[in-house]
């Protein structure tokens, strides 16, 4: 029986549903670089980040950061990743706006070239006509999002080579967050 893989994301749909600015750090300003936690790659954070919201309401278990997509996930939801996928995830600490119980900031920290163009709805690149050299070769659209699970090896959480918005995790991740009753994640098999 093969694995199951699922594109983990954040459900718009949940009524009253909070919703969450940038990291920041302790005395105020946002981080330098938003995105370095969407990219697949092992950071360094050196201090507690603080997380406001852009706009207050029901505190969700699973969510990301507004602009820059950053996971930030409630204790339970962290004891799942660092149970199951300890070598594919980091888990930092953070504060969030409001709330007394722990939040952490997830970066997933593994990349992989295995998205299968040909079963996909849709897969383009970016071409050298496109006029963005620091994206050639990346994806410019990905819809009806298909992996080629022979490129996957052991990996059970990981981001996407050249298409770094979607997390995917592996089936038993995916059911072992549902059997926490997770409110605001979504999944969808890939």
């Amino acid at each position: 029986m093969s694995t199951r893989f699922f594109d983990l994301d954040f459900d718009v749909y949940v009524p009253g549903r909070w919703y969450l600015a940038e990291p920041h750090h302790r005395d105020g300003p946002e981080i330098e670089d938003i995105w370095q936690f969407i990219q697949g790659k092992p950071v360094e954070l050196h201090e507690r980040l603080q997380i406001p919201l852009s706009q207050a309401g029901r505190a969700l278990d699973f969510d990301k950061t507004t602009v820059g997509g950053a996971p930030i996930v409630n204790a339970r939801v962290a004891a799942v990743f660092r149970e199951l996928a300890p070598r594919d995830t980091q888990l930092f600490p953070v504060e969030v706006e409001g709330q007394p119980d722990p939040y952490f900031l997830l970066n997933v920290a593994r990349e992989l070239n295995c998205i299968d163009d040909a079963a996909c709805t849709e897969a383009r690149r970016w071409l050298p006509e496109d006029n963005r050299p620091d994206r050639l070769g990346e994806y410019h659209v990905v819809s009806g999002l298909r992996i080629d699970r022979s490129k996957v090896g052991g990996a059970r959480v990981f981001r996407l080579w050249g298409y770094h918005p979607p997390i995917i995790v592996t089936g038993d991740i995916k059911d072992a967050l549902e059997s926490t009753g997770v409110t605001g994640a979504r999944f969808v098999e890939v």
